[in-house]
């Protein structure tokens, strides 16, 4: 970047999910690999959520999403980089190195591929909406078997900003169920639901009725006026630990059984009915059994996209301590933009790609 920066001082909010990043726009140069890109325009972050910002090893993100979807209809930097001709083919790749113990963790290359980063011809998939570079997905096969799930249509986007591979919960519950994953949330849930029950009974109990609030209290502090006090800024800052998705789904449950004159007794009794309709994250596997996990594939333009245990299965230690745990985790989107499947880097380290901007479509191969 160069010293050529000019702030205009618009503010800029870039949402994700319920959090939000803030600060102001600004316009420079930019050298992106050596491309020189003029009269760009970015956000200045003043304020970012929690703490991947802070701990993680980047000073910011590049989008690379259609215009469609950019804040404030600011230009992307790849759409300067078109309409200034610098690259003769207005495609870029996308390679993820798969050996995390290399110091190259990838390589984008903007104009055109890398041959040595993959193998055989790309399969390519028309866009089908503009916005995050999104294609069609024919099927979801769990173990060679077909699981029907897109047989009214199924929508994904490869997003290397995702680390796993997400998608509805009702298949990432059966995929999950394949390949023997046990929920540690729900783990959690069973040893921890009695206590929580019987705090949010005496929260209901001292006239704290919002129910957002009561879940908060349950998630983060001990103190039910500081709870009340709190504004959505300061609450936007705030990490979700796993009780927080837990008091929300007894909380439904409360109400219900408060409706049928029901006792505390009862609801603890039900125990296993309201863990299992917590959504689990990263549920841990058994090591051991990985020869054995299925193939789980994905079938896009016509052809299957295999990934293997070693391709979905996150291993963390070494030796007697390693632990594993699978790569799928639920997200439901709601309609109009969902059902939408993100697959992330454990896909994208399998498979090379290639965003073609003039032909509309994105290519799959393997990579190498």
């Amino acid at each position: 970047m160069y010293s050529m920066v000019i702030n205009d001082w618009r503010p800029a909010v870039i949402h994700y999910n319920n959090r939000s990043v803030s600060g102001y726009f600004s316009k420079d140069i930019i050298d992106v690999g050596g491309l020189i890109v003029k009269d760009q325009e970015f956000i200045e972050a003043t304020k970012e959520p929690g703490v991947t910002f802070l701990t993680g090893k980047f000073d910011g993100i590049l989008g690379l999403g259609f215009k469609e979807i950019s804040v404030d209809n600011a230009i992307p930097v790849w759409d300067n980089i078109i309409s200034q001709h610098l690259v003769k083919d207005n495609v870029f790749s996308l390679w993820l190195n798969g050996q995390s113990d290399q110091e190259n963790g990838g390589e984008i290359v903007f104009g055109g591929v890398d041959p040595k980063h993959y193998k055989g011809e790309h399969t390519y998939a028309p866009i089908t909406q503009k916005g995050y570079w999104q294609f069609d997905i024919g099927d979801v096969v769990i173990g060679g078997e077909p699981s029907g799930f897109c047989e009214s249509g199924c929508s994904a986007i490869a997003d290397s900003g995702t680390s796993f591979i997400a998608g509805p919960i009702s298949v990432i519950t059966r995929i999950n169920r394949a390949i023997g994953a046990n929920g540690l949330i729900s783990v959690y849930c069973k040893s921890a639901l009695e206590e929580i029950i019987k705090l949010i009974f005496k929260l209901l109990s001292t006239g704290v009725n919002d129910l957002s609030r009561i879940c908060l209290f349950v998630c983060y502090i001990n103190n039910i006026a500081s709870v009340v006090d709190m504004t959505d800024d300061v609450l936007a800052t705030l990490e979700a630990p796993p009780r927080c998705t837990i008091c929300k789904v007894i909380l439904g449950f409360v109400h219900n059984t408060l409706a049928k004159n029901e006792t505390k007794k009862t609801l603890i009794g039900l125990t296993n009915s309201i863990c299992g309709l917590v959504p689990f994250a990263e549920p841990m596997v058994d090591c051991a059994k990985l020869p054995s996990m299925p193939i789980i594939s994905f079938i896009i333009g016509g052809k299957q996209f295999e990934l293997s245990p070693d391709d979905y299965i996150l291993k963390i230690g070494d030796g007697d301590d390693i632990q594993c745990f699978s790569g799928f985790v639920p997200l439901d989107i709601p309609p109009p933009h969902g059902p939408l499947w993100k697959l992330g880097d454990m896909f994208m380290r399998r498979y090379h790609m290639v965003y073609d901007y003039d032909n509309l479509r994105v290519g799959f191969a393997d990579a190498a």
